[in-house]
């Protein structure tokens, strides 16, 4: 089941909305699921452990972890917010589905309840151009496609990778470049850029997602060639996964770059060791999700493009330490002109 929790921020100039009590969350545990292609590119974590409030990391980034955020905000563009289709607006807000899994991506603050993350901001910036309130729902990474299909949320800010399965059921307006990274202890000796580099290893890697695709496709590869495969390794926690990686008990993980990267620049124990493209073999990006043909996706392309012409986009990444998967411009992407462009396209 989806695991709900209402955060409405209101636009500047308007009062707080209500909040519902949060509920408790349920973590389930991975298993290899035929719904692969529909939830890759990537589940960032099931949970993510509490944080001080303000971590200081090495890449000169200061991430608050508070629920006093303080977000970069944007005003409502009249134009942009004219693009909104009626039976969306008519409530005056933008419902977003996010999965708060793991820093900086999407995650709980430090009240355990309050939703944060870059995913979070540049869902509110785009609320803000729009002229709607945003109401965040926290649900489970397994409900967001089902739940999007259904109208319970408008749209999904969570890490989503554009791919040929999804268009078929979501049009999608990017917004971040889509990598996934190899991180290992800190005294190994590990340089990842291809199958023949996992032969034999133990990796941790969420089930459904792009990252346990990619290494099952390698290690289709490294069987073919003769030599051992690596032993995927599922656990049911961001917490679990990094605790069996720095006991030994696996040899890599695969996760979301940003993820790694931040753990990276934030723990002694370790590093980035191997980065790859979230659509391997092709090249994918980060998109906000809404249901195919609704017209909502257009309006957040150009919300988003708004926001990077005005500086505020790239104020949101520089925020959370993540301004090297900035894009240039937001496109709209959808099943007719998928494989067009950088997403879907195979290098």
């Amino acid at each position: 089941m989806a695991i709900r929790t209402d955060h409405r921020f209101a636009r500047p100039g308007t009062g707080p909305r209500r909040k519902r009590a949060a509920l408790p969350a349920v973590v389930l545990i991975g298993t290899l699921s035929g719904t692969l292609a529909l939830s890759a590119c990537a589940d960032p974590g099931a949970s993510a452990a509490g944080p001080p409030a303000t971590t200081a990391a090495r890449n000169g980034v200061v991430y608050n972890t508070s629920p006093d955020q303080q977000p970069i905000r944007a005003e409502k563009d009249t134009a942009l917010a004219a693009e909104v289709p009626a039976l969306i607006g008519k409530d005056g807000k933008l419902t977003v589905a996010t999965t708060a899994g793991a820093i900086p991506l999407s995650f709980h603050a430090t009240d355990d309840k309050t939703p944060i993350g870059v995913e979070v901001d540049l869902a509110q910036l785009v609320a803000d151009k729009l002229g709607l309130d945003l109401d965040v729902q926290v649900t489970s990474w397994e409900n967001w496609p089902l739940k999007t299909q259904s109208g319970d949320f408008e749209a999904v800010f969570s890490n989503v990778g554009i791919n040929a399965a999804r268009v078929k059921l979501f049009d999608f307006s990017s917004y971040r470049a889509a990598y996934m990274g190899f991180e290992a202890k800190k005294s190994s000796s590990y340089n990842i850029k291809g199958s023949d580099d996992i032969s034999g290893l133990k990796i941790s890697v969420g089930s459904g997602t792009n990252q346990e695709k990619i290494l099952i496709a390698w290690n289709k590869e490294l069987e073919a060639k003769g030599k051992a495969p690596a032993a995927l390794q599922y656990y049911s926690s961001d917490a679990d996964t990094i605790l069996a990686l720095s006991s030994g008990r696996t040899d890599l993980n695969l996760a979301p770059y940003p993820s790694v990267t931040y753990r990276e620049n934030t723990r002694d124990d370790l590093k980035v060791v191997g980065k790859v493209n979230a659509g391997w073999p092709s090249e994918t990006l980060v998109a906000a999700t809404t249901l195919k043909g609704n017209g909502l996706a257009p309006a957040i392309t150009d919300a988003l493009n708004s926001a990077i012409k005005d500086g505020s986009y790239a104020k949101v990444l520089d925020r959370w330490g993540l301004s090297e998967e900035a894009l240039p411009e937001s496109k709209t992407v959808t099943e007719a002109n998928f494989g067009n462009g950088p997403a879907g396209k195979t290098p």
